[in-house]
């Protein structure tokens, strides 16, 4: 098993690395209680500014409107946008936020996400909602060594209100290296919310399998469960941080790979 770690010694031999993401950026209107706030986020922009904090070229297939405010803060960061600007508004989504519920709606669709060329060390997939169509999973799968699933998009779908709620799917799962699931979505994904669901998606062909439920995340590697649970703190929004963690875990996978290779050339 390779550890997701690397020895910070050989920092310098693990530079331009880089990471294709296939995601909408998005501006969420968040309700918290009786406050409301506009932020601008999606996977696709929390997965490319984590990687390129960790020193990735970035390529990111996404689409958002001349209404997306961080534009200048992509360019500044030097992430490939790849003709990302539409002429349609950002995907948009509403956020109620009352204690511990949580309810979504989808304001606003932006143009679909187009599949180009890839030249990276590994791929990040995290649909939001019906952006990455069947034809453009099925490409990237096909020339891509490592990826990462984040399935969520691929299992929302919207009632007549336009309330995002999760349908049991059945997902073309090969060629995917790791998968980051909730309850909910492992519930879709396999019928099983728990450990049982976890070994379902590893007899897929998953070597991965990353389960967050709140403060406890698991990662299912082989025939062993490695488990971390993070301290008791109360946030409002938690909004990005699967994103971030995605993008974390992703990285520091590819850099360990890397790493391997470069010590091996070496003896």
């Amino acid at each position: 098993m390779i550890l997701p770690i690397y020895n910070l010694e050989y920092d310098e031999q693990l530079t331009d690395m880089k990471l294709d993401i296939f995601s909408h950026c998005t501006i969420d209107i968040l309700h918290i209680d009786d406050s409301e706030y506009a932020v601008p986020g999606g996977p696709g922009c929390y997965c490319s500014l984590t990687a390129k904090a960790l020193k990735f070229d970035v390529v990111l297939h996404t689409k958002f409107g001349h209404d997306f405010p961080l534009i200048d803060d992509f360019s500044k960061e030097k992430i490939d946008l790849n003709d990302a600007i539409s002429e349609k508004p950002t995907t948009q989504f509403i956020l109620k936020i009352l204690d511990s519920e949580r309810t979504l709606f989808l304001q606003n669709m932006c143009e679909s996400i187009s599949y180009t060329d890839l030249n990276s060390d590994g791929v990040i997939i995290s649909p939001v909602f019906d952006e990455i169509s069947k034809d453009v999973f099925d490409k990237v799968q096909k020339n891509s060594n490592f990826i990462l699933l984040d399935p969520q998009g691929f299992l929302r779908q919207k009632n007549s209100e336009n309330e995002i709620y999760l349908k049991q799917t059945d997902l073309n799962l090969s060629n995917i290296s790791a998968i980051k699931t909730n309850p909910d979505e492992l519930n879709c994904l396999t019928g099983n919310r728990e450990v049982d669901g976890m070994k379902i998606l590893q007899k897929k062909g998953i070597e991965n399998v990353i389960l967050t439920d709140q403060q406890n995340i698991s990662l299912l590697v082989k025939d062993k469960i490695y488990s971390v649970k993070l301290p008791n703190i109360r946030l409002f929004d938690t909004t990005g941080l699967g994103d971030i963690f995605c993008s974390v875990f992703c990285c520091t996978m590819l850099k360990a790979f890397h790493l391997q290779q470069v010590q091996f050339k070496q003896h």
